[in-house]
């Protein structure tokens, strides 16, 4: 098992100086291993050992510390050097951090600056580890669920609930529904919300190299393994690592993934040295799993380790009352970070793009903004402006002599200035010219009729999901014809 400490290598052809550094390390709780030469010591290397930094004597017999400095720098640029010599001279130790080295101490051998390369070193190592995690984080500097559904709502609620334990979630939902941005949430309300956030997609990395992107690999373990590599695994210590679509995962890699997960053990491909890690686990799949369990896909023992709190990201379609908040939070952002000019939706445009269906979610909400701020130009984006292929597909058309002059809030259609409608509702929006009060209450009509029934019949649920008191509703129902259960 790997050290709390860590693992260290000391490579020095003197043995009264690799007993001393075994001895001082070992006291702070290091793991050591040690090589006479600078062969051995690459060959310790070669064979997988997962060293966390490394002792190397400049002068050696055969290959010298610079060379084998060379050579690790080349194979392991993650791996921190410490270069020791008893015949130390500025130029050298300005060599030796020139070629890569973290630090250069001499001997006669200090125990106080032994222990303190050894502590910086490795924090050095940690911190570029880290790093290189947190790329995957980059431009999610905010993360948030835009929405005001109840569907949001409750959603949120079960992320605050949860994100502060270590119990690992699995994700469920449809394709662009914002399953990730559900596990980033998780992992920033989280005790480890300052540590790595690994993602990682399952479907999109082939078998044969799923497990060397998971658990790492050995110089050497496979054709085209000309170096090491650390895995996601390792990378997320102590921190957050997300397997997305992990449905789409082979039963074989099932098989080794279940076992790493129940022990937080593993070994690089290609390598024998067993590393333990500290990894909280969240998983997400647009996959029915127990379906794909019945049919021989998914393993069900996998299933359960997962399913220790199960999330469900709701689709756009069942919540159609936050797409005007989306669109505004994309078109703050397309405009701020896409070079795009900033453009507003009429509140008739808004109407039509709530009745779409949205079989991409949100996903493609984000998408058809930033393909529509593009086309406008800084124009306001009116119904005739909407491309075909949204407005076949919509359950409401609007003509566009009833485009508004300004972009409309999410709760537009809704107004409470109209708790009184006094124009006759149209069969369709397509019987005749309508002026702009008809068209609104045509649609507030079909809005609400429609909303109603999704919510059962249950006013005091509608009127929360749409932004208005329970009174305004009940006037305007009542206004409109519609029977409230």
């Amino acid at each position: 098992m790997m050290s709390e400490r860590g693992r260290i290598l000391v490579v020095d052809d003197e043995s009264g100086i690799r007993f001393s550094l075994k001895g001082i390390l070992e006291d702070e709780g290091f793991a050591v291993a040690e090589a006479e030469s600078g062969e051995r010591g690459l060959e310790l290397l070669d064979a997988g050992g997962a060293f966390d930094l490394v002792f190397l004597d400049i002068w050696l017999p055969g290959l010298d510390g610079l060379e084998v400095l060379a050579r690790l720098r080349e194979d392991r640029p993650e791996l921190p050097v410490v270069m020791i010599s008893g015949h130390g001279t500025i130029e050298t130790a300005v060599a030796a951090i020139k070629r890569g080295a973290f630090d250069f101490i001499e001997k006669p051998l200090s125990l106080e600056k032994v222990v303190l390369a050894a502590h910086k070193a490795l924090e050095f190592s940690r911190l570029k580890q880290e790093n290189m995690a947190l790329r995957h984080s980059l431009g999610e500097t905010e993360v948030h669920l835009t929405g005001a559904s109840p569907a949001m709502n409750e959603l949120r609620e079960m992320i605050n609930q949860v994100a502060p334990t270590d119990a690992w979630v699995l994700i469920t939902g449809e394709n662009g529904t914002g399953k990730e941005i559900a596990a980033r949430l998780l992992h920033a309300q989280s005790r480890r919300a300052d540590l790595p956030f690994v993602a990682v997609n399952c479907a999109a990395i082939p078998e044969e190299l799923i497990e060397s992107e998971l658990f790492g690999h050995e110089k050497g373990a496979f054709t085209g393994a000309d170096k090491g590599q650390i895995g996601k695994f390792e990378l997320a210590h102590k921190g957050t690592l997300f397997l997305d679509e992990i449905g789409d995962m082979s039963l074989k890699t099932q098989a080794k993934i279940l076992r790493i997960l129940q022990e937080q053990r593993f070994e690089h491909v290609g390598g024998r040295k067993t590393i333990t890690v500290d990894v909280r686990v969240l998983a997400a799949t647009n996959k029915d799993l127990a379906a794909e369990i019945r049919a021989g896909n998914f393993r069900e023992d996998l299933y359960y380790r997962l399913k220790v709190f199960p999330l469900t990201v709701p689709p756009l379609r069942e919540r159609a009352g936050d797409i005007p908040l989306l669109i505004d939070d994309f078109v703050t952002t397309l405009s701020r970070r896409g070079g795009c000019k900033r453009a507003g939706f009429s509140s008739e445009a808004l109407a039509v793009l709530m009745t779409y269906p949205w079989p991409g979610n949100v996903r493609e909400l984000k998408n058809f903004v930033e393909r529509m701020l593009i086309l406008a130009g800084g124009r306001e984006i009116t119904p005739d402006r909407l491309p075909p292929d949204i407005t076949s597909r919509a359950t409401v058309s609007t003509p566009p002599q009833a485009a508004a002059p300004a972009a409309a809030p999410a709760s537009t259609a809704l107004a409470d200035d109209d708790d009184s409608p006094d124009a006759e509702i149209p069969d369709t929006f397509q019987a005749g010219p309508l002026d702009l009060k008809a068209a609104r209450a045509a649609f507030e009509a079909r809005f609400l009729e429609a909303k109603l029934k999704e919510f059962g019949g249950n006013v005091s649920r509608l009127a929360e999901a749409v932004g208005l008191d329970r009174s305004s509703l009940y006037r305007k129902l009542k206004g409109y014809g519609i029977q409230a259960e």
